[in-house]
């Protein structure tokens, strides 16, 4: 693993928007929490560009992310929001220069594709968790406190469900492994490209938002068809948001597709997990290696190893 150094108080942020542009009210909302937290922003070029939905072209979204990682004066690189578009920007980025320039580089949602694409070309250790969309209207406090524990290199840390959101512990087990994974639309995306993530021996886990529970399981039955859970140790599931279902009800809930399509599996299965679009975002870094303990009571996911490298 190639691992980014700290962030700290006092250093500076870089924001890009890779994927689609986000309104100036939440921009300038978000901004103002990070800046009262004692970090110093950078807004990026793609920040300002608007082209439909888009925060400019493909080129000039994957220039403004090679900037940031060249520019000695950002420390750290936080997207503002995701939305659709990763797929053509990805061809795009240098990513020599990326692993030349190891930093910190978080987002969720369409910025998955970036997330496992960066570390699996790189190395880097990459971040899935809260964005600036997240802090638009209000701050949860267990998303910035666990934002900041992992991205200043707290030891042992042990991630656990937020007061309001109980874990669902399916199948209990303990496991371990690198922590891989993000939103499922863009796992399923990437299947079959020179992306494809590779999940052999590692802590999986998956969210969604706004889709049907048909599509929950059609992108499930996917993803164990294309092999994605043959090698796994164990299966995180995060919190669910706004699913839906059709006129003519599907008859499962979201636990029972999950055992229905993964429940043959000898591994740990948690549901209900805080990360993804939902109000709790836990930080998680990809790659990095854990210990999930899953039972009847409690889930939580111990890091094996800081997730930055504090020698610099």
């Amino acid at each position: 693993m190639l691992k980014p150094k700290p962030l700290k108080r006092g250093h500076r942020i870089g924001v890009v928007s890779p994927s689609y542009w986000l309104e100036d009210r939440a921009l300038k909302n978000a901004v103002h929490v990070f800046e009262s937290r004692g970090y110093k922003i950078k807004l990026g070029e793609s920040v300002f560009f608007k082209e439909g939905p888009f925060a400019g072209s493909p080129q000039q979204r994957a220039n403004d992310i090679n900037q940031m990682f060249s520019n000695n004066n950002i420390d750290a690189i936080i997207c503002s929001r995701g939305g659709y578009g990763a797929n053509r920007v990805l061809p795009l980025l240098d990513y020599s220069l990326i692993k030349a320039n190891p930093k910190i580089f978080m987002g969720y949602s369409d910025i998955t594709a970036f997330l496992t694409s960066i570390t699996q070309k790189t190395k880097l250790v990459t971040f899935h968790g809260p964005m600036l969309s997240t802090f638009k209207n209000s701050v949860v406090d267990y998303n910035m406190d666990t934002l900041t524990r992992v991205l200043i290199g707290d030891d042992a840390i042990r991630i656990v469900e937020p007061n309001g959101l109980k874990a669902r512990t399916l199948k209990p087990g303990v496991a371990s492994g690198p922590l891989w994974g993000g939103n499922m639309c863009l796992l399923v995306n990437r299947l079959g490209t020179k992306d494809q993530l590779n999940t052999d021996g590692s802590i999986l886990f998956i969210e969604d938002v706004d889709e049907t529970l048909y599509a929950f399981d059609r992108m499930l039955i996917h993803m164990k068809e294309a092999g994605m859970f043959e090698n796994i140790r164990g299966l995180i599931v995060g919190e669910l948001a706004e699913m839906k279902d059709q006129k003519i009800p599907f008859g499962k809930t979201t636990d029972q597709i999950v055992m229905d399509v993964c429940g043959d599996l000898d591994i740990p299965i948690v549901t209900n997990f805080p990360c993804g679009h939902g109000n709790h975002q836990a930080t998680l870094p990809l790659s990095l290696p854990v210990e999930l303990r899953a039972d009847q009571k409690n889930v939580d996911l111990l890091f094996l190893e800081s997730a930055v490298n504090k020698g610099d």
